[in-house]
């Protein structure tokens, strides 16, 4: 409101005939237009309230069932993407999947500004029944300065439609003979909520193609702002929503698409709910007191995951809030027909490996994860086929193999004479089969099974019953059971065969490690889920890798995840631009001086013998140069030899670690940003970009632009 309004508003009620020019509009009667209302709810938090407005279909949604049900008990509307339901004679807003305070719910048509933020508070439903009865009468007989008293004295006054003043009482008693206009700081009124410049949602899709669980890490706090797994995951799932409509623009314009579900799964209140923290608070010392609650609260939990007792309690409480929670779903969703994947941040990923290790896939399928097998990575179709010959830089012999109809299997039992029957080549019949000598003697050594621990018979997942020390020999060894060191507990069932598992900033990798497990089978997969990405942040001081496990004779890079926006961040392009040019420097420069030393020691030859002088002295400088240059290709080459590298069935023969590019300000210093970075992923585009194109690959939906880095 500017000043000149403030002491309009201020002075005392004029005469009607000396009413403002502006108060009075030509044909203003028979102009009045019902308002009309839009929903909100009441959010509380940290003490400050602040008043929401539903999207847009949600409160159209609301409005029917509010003029269809006025007679009816009471209605309940599904909002929020079916996480919240509105109960209309009430007016409560009820989460659906977790526990949360009751939100008061308002049909809202008028609105004044707040002391503290500026921002508009909807008036009660009744008193904006008075006021929009008063503007009614005001705009049909243009008789303006009507003044209204709230129930709690508040003084509204209409001066003409585009100047509406509410003064909040200072006293709550006029003892002091004050009159309402003289007290307090009066405030703008709104009518309508197009005129208050709020931020409404659009709303989600209905349809729903993937369910994804989010399990959280230590402490009841996820992230740097304390916020809790709910808060968290709702920033994840806003996130995506904005990615789908970025990158699936087609799909979605198309109606392929709809939407992915993240559901929280808590179970660190059910943990400290066994009255463990009475316990620890009798022999917690009484100094440094924040920091010791701290510790008991967020930390202790590793600890307690690696109690028996304890490690039974969350596992069972992970298992059986999943199974609830999808249960409820598919209630509240009959025609849901889509698949459900998990995530884990932190130890939270550590509790789902767990339980996916001692999952008990179908007879079926366990008989054929123990075939061992020659043909694990040869039972695909012509493919499969093509890929291997890609990657041999055989590509050319592609329409020869699918002419025979050759298959993966069928080229694992192909010998030199099917071969050149065939037509190959001798060069590339023996890259070929040295392809197949090379594979069949690698999963030989591994054929006594995942556990490889000189123990017939052992389940994948299951823990040894031997001493991780003990050796028959070194070959059998050379693999221990993933489920090595597990701590000893009953580990429940999922209802549901997980599609992927997205682990972020993950310390797997460690645990691992520390419980005696030095390498993981190559043919190892999961029972009952076949995809697994492990994500981390460069300076995440809990992530660890898995692929070193699986191929540690070889050192390579984490697949770098592509950036959101479709290539790398500036700061990492000029570093690695820096990087070649120093290097090209530092070739041209020792080449020179190589040339240059060599003119100064080699000794006078006769003229005669020039010409073949210089043709000798350029060769040997081009193979003195030679190996310099090769540095410079060795990037490149090594770049596209990674995403090739076979490592294992963890993740169905594709790529697991990846790593997220890290901000510029990050780079300055990576130590003062290791908490962040080990609390970034939730509203990280770059992350959640990579759940939606692994989940949607599953339907066959691939993003508008493929992104580099894509297998």
């Amino acid at each position: 409101m500017s000043a000149q309004e403030q002491q309009q508003a201020q002075q005392p009620p004029p005469t009607p005939t000396a009413a403002p020019p502006e108060a009075a509009e030509p044909d203003a009667a028979n102009r009045y237009e019902a308002v009309v209302p839009h929903w909100f709810y009441r959010k509380v938090t940290d003490c400050r309230e602040r008043w929401v407005p539903f999207s847009t279909q949600d409160s159209e949604r609301l409005e029917e069932a509010h003029g269809a049900g006025r007679d009816k008990e009471d209605l309940v509307v599904p909002t929020s993407g079916g996480r919240y339901d509105v109960h209309l004679k009430k007016r409560q807003r009820v989460a659906v999947y977790w526990e949360e305070e009751v939100s008061e719910v308002r049909r809202c048509t008028w609105f004044y500004k707040g002391d503290k933020d500026n921002k508009y508070i909807p008036y009660s439903e009744t008193f904006s029944e008075e006021l929009e009865e008063a503007y009614m009468i005001a705009v049909t007989l243009d008789e303006w300065k009507k003044k209204l008293e709230s129930p709690s004295r508040e003084i509204i006054i209409l001066h003409n439609p585009k100047l509406m003043v509410h003064y909040h009482p200072v006293a709550t008693s006029d003892d002091w003979g004050s009159t309402p206009t003289e007290q307090g700081r009066p405030r703008t009124v709104k009518r309508g909520v197009e005129n208050i410049a709020a931020e409404i949602p659009n709303g989600e899709p209905l349809q729903i193609d993937h369910l994804v669980f989010v399990v959280h890490g230590i402490g009841p706090a996820c992230d740097i702002r304390f916020r809790s797994i709910v808060q968290c995951v709702n920033d994840f799932r806003n996130v995506s929503l904005s990615m789908l409509q970025a990158h699936f623009k087609k799909a979605q314009e198309q109606q392929q698409i709809g939407r992915v579900e993240f559901l929280p799964v808590n179970w660190h209140s059910s943990l400290h709910s066994t009255g463990v923290d009475v316990d620890l608070e009798r022999i917690t010392l009484p100094s440094i007191n924040r920091l010791r609650h701290f510790i008991n609260d967020t930390i202790l939990d590793v600890f307690f995951y690696n109690s028996s007792t304890y490690c039974q309690t969350i596992v069972d409480t992970v298992a059986s809030e999943m199974n609830r929670l999808y249960q409820l779903f598919l209630q509240r969703n009959p025609l849901f027909k889509g698949g459900v994947s998990i995530a884990g941040h932190s130890l939270g990923s550590l509790i789902l490996f767990d339980l996916l290790t001692n999952q008990k896939a179908a007879p079926e399928e366990d008989e054929h994860s123990k075939e061992g097998s020659r043909t694990t990575s040869s039972t695909g179709g012509i493919e499969e086929v093509k890929e291997i010959l890609k990657k041999l830089e055989l590509s050319e012999y592609c329409d020869v193999f699918e002419k025979e109809k050759m298959d993966g299997q069928a080229l694992f039992l192909c010998t030199e004479k099917n071969l050149k029957e065939m037509g190959i080549p001798l060069g590339p019949r023996m890259k070929i089969l040295h392809y197949i000598s090379s594979k069949m003697q690698t999963q030989d050594q591994s054929a006594a099974g995942p556990g490889h621990s000189g123990e017939s018979g052992a389940e994948p997942g299951s823990p040894l019953q031997r001493d991780p020390e003990s050796t028959d020999d070194g070959r059998n060894c050379q693999y221990r059971d993933v489920g090595l060191g597990q701590v000893s507990a009953n580990y429940p069932q999922l209802n549901y065969k997980p599609t992927i598992f997205f682990a972020f900033g993950s310390p797997i990798g460690m645990f691992l490690t520390v419980r005696g497990v030095k390498r993981i089978n190559p043919n190892y997969s999961l029972p009952t889920c076949k995809g697994f990405f492990n994500i981390f942040h460069p300076f995440d001081p809990v992530a660890y890798r898995i692929e070193p496990m699986i191929v540690p004779d070889l050192e390579f890079e984490p697949m770098l995840l592509p950036h959101h926006k479709g290539r790398k961040r500036m700061h990492l392009e000029l570093k690695e631009g820096l990087t070649r040019m120093s290097v090209d420097l530092k070739n041209n420069l020792l080449g020179s001086l190589r040339v240059a030393w060599q003119s100064f020691t080699r000794a006078p030859l006769p003229a005669v013998e020039a010409a073949s002088t210089d043709t000798e002295t350029a060769a040997e400088v081009g193979t003195e140069k030679q190996p310099d240059t090769k540095p410079d290709e060795a990037p490149a080459a090594a770049k596209e030899e990674a995403s090739l590298i076979n490592v294992g069935r963890l993740n169905g023969g594709n790529r697991i670690d990846y790593v997220l590019q890290e901000k510029p300000i990050e780079s300055f210093n990576e130590y003062l940003f290791a908490l962040q970075g080990h609390l970034c992923y939730w509203e990280s585009e770059d992350t959640v970009l990579l759940v939606l194109k692994e989940i949607y690959q599953t339907q066959g939906i691939t993003p508008d632009q493929p992104l580099p880095g894509s297998h």
